[in-house]
């Protein structure tokens, strides 16, 4: 997938304030943008134009997270086709994940607590994409890769959902396992083994209402591997 990095100078300034004024209050009100942001944001809407300030806030944010020092390298966050792709990569020895299971660690949940609370102000649908290295699973002859990347996006949806993403807020919740590896050359390096959170694009329709998620309706291009979309509960 091309990467189309927005600049931040393309972005006006009052559509700037009124995106961080909106994450430190998101019950207020306001009209930087010529609307009445109140309530739950619906006025607001995080497009191509501001995605990249979107990118901003969120690191602001992760930044306040005690030892995020240690942390930071293992977070990646670019602005894709399909919106803002926050991805949260594995160390060898796990770092948001417990090794081999679905259980997040007490950093995993610290992280997604927060980006639950910040991304749950907006009115932008999210998807969950859980991805796993090449390495097969031995501990069960009855669950793979397959099965572990879903069930991580869905622990992932799960945890995020109580701490502040809305029930109608996330549109797919999407297991890889390794079919789409970020070092497809170091097939088992520790960071093929992520979670990906998309916040997709909200763009106006011709009538004036907000339109779905700009490249959640896309088909898969030619040659890529349709994935396993899974909604379990354990």
């Amino acid at each position: 997938m091309s990467v189309s990095v927005i600049n931040a100078f393309n972005t006006s300034k009052p559509v700037k304030e009124a995106i961080a004024g909106y994450f430190k209050d998101p019950s207020g009100s306001g009209n930087k943008t010529g609307t009445s942001m109140t309530g739950t944001g619906e006025a607001l809407t995080v497009s191509k134009d501001n995605m990249d300030h979107l990118k901003d806030e969120l690191q602001k944010s992760m930044a306040q997270i005690k030892d995020f020092d240690k942390l930071k390298n293992q977070v990646e966050m670019t602005i894709t086709q399909e919106g803002l792709r926050i991805e949260l990569l594995e160390a060898e020895s796990g770092t948001f994940f417990d090794l081999g299971s679905s259980r997040p660690t007490e950093k995993g949940q610290e992280l997604m607590d927060m980006l639950a609370e910040e991304l749950g102000k907006l009115p932008n649908k999210i998807s969950i994409e859980g991805h796993t290295d090449a390495k097969p699973y031995i501990k069960s002859r009855d669950y793979g890769n397959w099965e572990l990347s879903s069930d991580r996006a869905n622990a992932a949806r799960r945890l995020m959902q109580t701490k502040g993403i809305r029930a109608d807020q996330v549109s797919q919740v999407r297991g890889y396992a390794d079919q789409k590896l970020r070092k497809p050359e170091a097939p088992l390096d520790a960071s093929n083994r992520r979670i990906s959170v998309i916040v997709h694009y909200l763009e106006k329709q011709a009538s004036g209402k907000e339109g779905g998620a700009e490249g959640e309706a896309k088909p898969e291009s030619e040659g890529e591997t349709k994935p396993k979309t899974e909604e379990k509960e354990h």
